[in-house]
C-alpha cells in the first residue's frame, strides 16, 4: 500500500516556511542490515535499550537506520530535517527500503520487518526491491507540485539506486555535488556540519553528473567545528 494515496489533497501555498520556489523532498538511501551493528538488532539474544525496545514493540525506521548505519545515516537524518522544503501534507523525507519501497523515518517497523527486509537484496535484478521503489517514486512524482525536486543523499557511483530513480524523476533528480569522491563516513560527517552550521549543500543534477572524482581533503574532527560554534 503507498503511502502517497493520503497526500493528494491540501493546500501547497498556506505554510508560512513554505517555499514553492525551493520545492524538494530528500531521499535516505538505506542502512545495510547485514552489517555488524543491523546483526546485532537482528539477534533476538541483543539485551541493550534499543534491541529490547525493538523486540517489544518496534521502533522509529530512522532510529533503527541510524543505529546501524552510525554517523552516515545519522548526517542524512539530520542535514534532511535540517534543509527539507516539502509542500504542505507531504513528506520531507522518505528513506529508501530493500523490499518496501519509500517510508518516512518515523515508520514504526518490528523486529519481523527488519527480518523480512533484510531478505531482500539491493539488487537492480530483484523484484522485490525495485517495484515497491519505482512504484512509490511514481506516486511521489505525480503528487508533488510541479518544480518540485528531489534530493538524493546516497552514493550516485552505482546504479542500484539511482537507476530507478532517474527514470521516473529524471533531471529533477539531485544530489550534493560534495558528495563526489567521498566515502560513507565522510559525507556522514559533512552532513552533520551542514545540519549544525546552517550552511546548506549546492546540488546538482544526477543525470548530468560526475559520479567518480578525486578524493576531496580529509574533514577536521566534527568536535571541533561544533566547539568552534
Amino acid at each position: 500500500m503507498m503511502v502517497w494515496q493520503r497526500l493528494a489533497s491540501g493546500d501547497h501555498s498556506r505554510r508560512p516556511d513554505y517555499d514553492p520556489c525551493r520545492s524538494r523532498v530528500f531521499l535516505l538511501s538505506p542502512a545495510n542490515s547485514s552489517a555488524i551493528r543491523g546483526q546485532l538488532l537482528l539477534n533476538r539474544n541483543s539485551d541493550f535499550e534499543l534491541a529490547h525496545r525493538f523486540r517489544q514493540e518496534g521502533a522509529p525506521l530512522g532510529e533503527i537506520f541510524s543505529f546501524i548505519s552510525s554517523l552516515y545515516f545519522r548526517g542524512k537524518l539530520a542535514y534532511a530535517e535540517a534543509f527539507a522544503n516539502s509542500p504542505p501534507g507531504f513528506p520531507s523525507t522518505l528513506a529508501m527500503t530493500s523490499s518496501r519501497g519509500l517510508l518516512p523515518p518515523e515508520t514504526t517497523i518490528t523486529l519481523e520487518d527488519l527480518l523480512e527486509m533484510s531478505s531482500v537484496p539491493i539488487d537492480l535484478s530483484d523484484r522485490r526491491y525495485r517495484e515497491p521503489l519505482v512504484k512509490d517514486a511514481g506516486a511521489l512524482a505525480r503528487l508533488l507540485p510541479p518544480g518540485s525536486k528531489i534530493v538524493l543523499l546516497g552514493s550516485i557511483a552505482s546504479g542500484k539506486y539511482i537507476d530507478p530513480l532517474l527514470e521516473v524523476f529524471g533531471a529533477d533528480l539531485l544530489f550534493p555535488e560534495k558528495f563526489v569522491g567521498r566515502g560513507d563516513m565522510s559525507r556522514g560527517g559533512l552532513m552533520l556540519r551542514c545540519a549544525q552550521s546552517g550552511l546548506e549543500l549546492d546540488y546538482v543534477p544526477v543525470i548530468s553528473a560526475i559520479r567518480h572524482g578525486t578524493k576531496p581533503p580529509k574533514l577536521s574532527p566534527l568536535k571541533e567545528r561544533v566547539h568552534d560554534r
